[in-house]
Order: C-alpha cells, then sequence, then structure tokens
C-alpha cells in the first residue's frame, strides 16, 4: 500500500509566484531558459538551469553547474524569494487546458515504495540522465521539481479536493509560453491532512506519469543518504521525495507522433506499396488529417495524408505492449521498412509531441528537413497502468502528458 506524508513546503511569497515559476528543466534547451529568464533574477531556471549563469555553450553537466545550483538556492532562501512553511501539510495543484481542469495533491513519496515497485513504472531510465539529477538534488539536498504521478480515482479525495477549491487559492495565474491557468491551495487543517494519508494508504498503487529520471534520482538518493546516515531511524525527511498526484481519469494524453529524415531508400510509391502488406492504406488529400481510433494511423509524405489501418493478426489484443500503437508502428513501419531500430538514438527519427498539432508536422515535411510524419493516436492512461501492473516497459516516446507541471511553486527540502 502507498506511503505519503505532509511537509513543510519551501515556497514563493504569493506577490513573487510568477518571477520565480517556470516551465519543468528537461522541456527546454539552455538557451531557451536563459531568453526565458532574462533579466529575472528570482526565475527558478537560475537553480534548476543554473548553465545559464556561465558563458554561452557551458555544458549542463560541468561540475560548476552543480555548485552553481546550490549557492543559487542558498540565495534565493536568503532573499526571501522562497519561504518554507511552518508546518507540514498538503497541497493541491490545479491546472486548467483548453476549459478543462485536473487536480492534484502535493505530497512527500515514499522512496521505499518506489524501490519496491508500490510506485510503478513503465519507462526505462538512463543512467547517464539519473546521475544528472541526482548530482542536482545532491548538490541542493532538496527535490526542485516535482515527479508527476497518477493515482487510481478516490471518491474520498474528490470530495476533499472540492471542498478546498471552492476556496481563494494562494496562487493563481496564466503562465508564459504554455498559457494555462495553474492554481495552488494550501491543505493544513489536520483532519484534511490525515484523511489524504489515510486514504493514500488504501492504495495498491501509484503510476508515473511523468518524470521517471526524477523519479529514479530522487529515490535513490533517498536511499544514498539513508545507507550514510548512521542515526537512520525511517522518518527523515530524506526518506521521502516530492510528487504531484493526479486522478487518472483526469490526466490527458495527446498523440506523441514521429518524423523521419528519409525513406531508406525507397520511392513514395515503394514505401506506400510495402505498407500494404500490413496496412489498409487509403488517401485522405492535403488537408490534416488525426487518426480516429486504436490502430489507424495519418502518413504524411509528398504533401498528402494517408489513413493507415493495421490488419488483423498485426498486433496482439492480450499483449499488453502488442497491442500498443506505438509498438506496432515501430515493429511494422519504422522497424521492418525503413530500418530504423532503436528510438532513443537513431538521427533519422526525431519526436513532435501532440500539443504542437498536425501542422507541425507538415512544416517539418514541408520544409525539406523530414522526409514524411506519421501521427499516432494517443495511449490511455489504463494502457499505461495496465502495463505498469504487469511489470513490462512501453516502448520509448510512447507518451505526451499536457499541461506541464510548472516548477517553483513549492520546493521539497530532505534535511
Amino acid at each position: 500500500m502507498a506511503t505519503v506524508k505532509p511537509f513543510r513546503g519551501l515556497r514563493p511569497p504569493r506577490e513573487l509566484v510568477e518571477r520565480v515559476e517556470s516551465r519543468p528543466y528537461d522541456v527546454l534547451s539552455s538557451e531557451e531558459a536563459r531568453a526565458e529568464a532574462g533579466t529575472n533574477e528570482m526565475s527558478l531556471y537560475h537553480i534548476i538551469k543554473p548553465e545559464i549563469d556561465f558563458e554561452p555553450g557551458t555544458s549542463e553537466y560541468d561540475p560548476r553547474v552543480y555548485a552553481k545550483a546550490a549557492e543559487n538556492f542558498a540565495k534565493f532562501q536568503a532573499n526571501g524569494w522562497l519561504v518554507q512553511d511552518t508546518k507540514e501539510q498538503y497541497y493541491i495543484y490545479a491546472q486548467t487546458m483548453n476549459g478543462k481542469t485536473q487536480y492534484g495533491l502535493v505530497v512527500g513519496a515514499y522512496v521505499d515504495d518506489y524501490l519496491s515497485g508500490v510506485i510503478k513504472k513503465h519507462e526505462l531510465t538512463r543512467r547517464d540522465k539519473e546521475e544528472d539529477r541526482m548530482k542536482h538534488v545532491r548538490a541542493t539536498d532538496a527535490n526542485m521539481e516535482p515527479v508527476f504521478f497518477a493515482y487510481p480515482d478516490n471518491d474520498a479525495l474528490d470530495a476533499l479536493i472540492r471542498r478546498y477549491v471552492q476556496t481563494a487559492p494562494e496562487y493563481d495565474f496564466i503562465a508564459p509560453v504554455d498559457g494555462f491557468r495553474h492554481q495552488f491551495w494550501i491543505v493544513g487543517d489536520d483532519d484534511d491532512i490525515k484523511a489524504i494519508t489515510e486514504e493514500f494508504a488504501k492504495m495498491p498503487s501509484l503510476y508515473i506519469a511523468d518524470g521517471h529520471h526524477r523519479s529514479a534520482a530522487a529515490a535513490l538518493v533517498g536511499a544514498e543518504k539513508a545507507r550514510q546516515d548512521p542515526r537512520h531511524a525511517g522518518n527523515e525527511e530524506y526518506n521521502y521525495f516530492m510528487a504531484v498526484c493526479f486522478p487518472a481519469s483526469q490526466l490527458t494524453i495527446l498523440d506523441y507522433n514521429r518524423v523521419v529524415k528519409d525513406l531508406n531508400g525507397l520511392t513514395t510509391d515503394q514505401f506506400l506499396d510495402s505498407l500494404g502488406k500490413n496496412f489498409t492504406v487509403e488517401l485522405k488529400g492535403s488537408e490534416a488529417y488525426r487518426p480516429q481510433r486504436l490502430h489507424e494511423f495519418s502518413l504524411y509524405v509528398d504533401g498528402k495524408w494517408y489513413s493507415l489501418a493495421a490488419k488483423p493478426g498485426t498486433f496482439d489484443d492480450s499483449d499488453p505492449i502488442g497491442v500498443l500503437d506505438v509498438d506496432i508502428s515501430s515493429r511494422l513501419i519504422l522497424n521492418d521498412i525503413l530500418g530504423i531500430k532503436d528510438l532513443r538514438s537513431d538521427k533519422r527519427i526525431d519526436f513532435v509531441g501532440g500539443l504542437r498539432g498536425l501542422d507541425e508536422l507538415m512544416r517539418r515535411v514541408d520544409s525539406g528537413e523530414m522526409r514524411a510524419a506519421l501521427a499516432l493516436y494517443p495511449v490511455s492512461m489504463r494502457q499505461i497502468m495496465d502495463i505498469a501492473d504487469s511489470g513490462k516497459i512501453m516502448p520509448p516516446k510512447a507518451t505526451w502528458f499536457e499541461p506541464k507541471l510548472r516548477s517553483g511553486l513549492v520546493v521539497h527540502k530532505l534535511s
């Protein structure tokens, strides 16, 4: 069963939140972070992307960068840009995108739950990316950014959240760049804190939706601190890391599409003929065409859109991986026809999150940068949970969650 706890969050004063908050570290480049921070010395990018404080071109993995993160974190606290709450409490974080709002609970997730598999993952992590975030956590002695969890829908938690969100939020702003609304409430009532802890304790599992590398890094550093502490008792703050947990039914997963640089030596007609072995290919015209259902794909090549419907026998409905459209397209199109074997390393393929739309696929192909684009039907949260429960791992670049969590609304200190 899942263990969570409240914590004394480190937060910006209400009047400063819009100067402090930022996008997550991993959704933009160093150059973009430098531009977004501009002359704003309160931007959290100075902590989560501190290479912006060095000359352009400085590696984000430079040892000086991690030291700068710690220095800037101390500066934020000394200047009162981040102030620690006096009481352990939970928080509610709401995000509104295109008229739809999802409500998450900000909790301290238990390191041992990650290590034992109570917190379930569906993606592989890369050790180099884990180590980068571990160095950052060690340097700052904090979880600067939350990870993104899903939990099975829970009526009691829904009712509690509804009660709080009828009151005035602590923070309420429209974020630049994404244009989405972000709201934040404090859950400080002792009975409500107890109720949240008890409801999570009834859940057999929590699910990582987004932030696999941050989750791994936070848990591994927590376990490392436990081993190094001769007086470790199990209730120290480093035994927990910060997560925002949303009801699974509220989450929005967008399509995560592919663009390829070439057709592996094939002409367009040869490529379409090859697709006919495993797909029913239908010309849709020049107007953007989005897949309408599972096992249907949209192909854009030579200024035309095609529907590709996977034929019976090309997938296994009883296999939680084999039934996925990302697996079908990887096996039967990218691998078998285009010779793209490794989605993580092959330079002939790139990926476009669905928020950018089909127009972005067309732009990249029409510009000549890419030769063809493949649009997929989005994965469902139910599929992700089934895969995580089965202990299997999804193919890479399978999910794209929106909206992304803003960083800087609350920080979790490990000491």
